[in-house]
């Protein structure tokens, strides 16, 4: 009898794979491993125990064994066991509280969101008495679609501008450079997550 579990593990190891986090907790705790783990991927996982392959800080792969206790009865049962398993890792390894981001980084993949914002200030601020040929395709969009479009659009930018405060700047700066900003987010995230379990020795 084939195991239901196994039998999509491909899917759980795609999930599992965006909580590297997660991951490290469970060779930490029900793996056993004390060496400074930098990241985790799931390499199976059946009924009875998942395999996880570790990166350790020194560069080495290590192979950590997790056992399901007890057993997972099917599918359905792997998603509150994972959770479970999760909370008690933390809990056990000290993590009480979620890490903060307490600061903004530029990604270099917004630059060209940047090259777009910098399109709209040109647009925006370009004089329309026709006084140079340099500002004729800012004439143009102007008399096409009206002045509204681009200056809601700055108005938003300087506000993302204006505001110094993290959480601020990372939701305004995703409003006007999108996915880039917040793909860079849950990187660091994930990567203070990945801190605050190594700092548990």
């Amino acid at each position: 009898m084939s195991d239901p579990v196994a039998e999509k593990s491909a899917f759980l190891r795609m999930y599992m794979s965006s909580h590297p986090d997660t991951l490290v907790a469970y060779a930490k705790w029900y793996g056993k491993v004390t060496a400074p783990i930098s990241s985790a991927e799931m390499t199976s996982i059946d009924s009875n125990a998942m395999l996880l392959t570790c990166t350790m800080k020194s560069g080495a792969k290590q192979e950590v064994h997790v056992p399901i206790v007890p057993p997972l009865k099917g599918y359905d049962d792997v998603k509150p066991r994972l959770l479970e398993m999760k909370a008690i890792a933390q809990e056990k390894l000290g993590m009480i509280k979620t890490p903060r981001i307490t600061s903004f980084r530029f990604p270099s993949d917004a630059i060209a969101p940047g090259i777009f914002v910098g399109t709209l200030l040109y647009l925006f601020l370009a004089p329309k008495d026709g006084s140079s040929a340099l500002f004729e395709p800012a004439r143009y969009v102007d008399t096409t679609f009206g002045p509204l479009p681009v200056k809601v659009a700055v108005y938003i930018t300087a506000v993302a501008h204006i505001c110094f405060f993290t959480g601020t700047a990372y939701v305004m700066s995703t409003l006007v450079f999108g996915l880039p900003i917040w793909k860079d987010f849950r990187k660091r995230v994930q990567a203070a997550r990945i801190d605050s379990v190594m700092k548990v020795e």
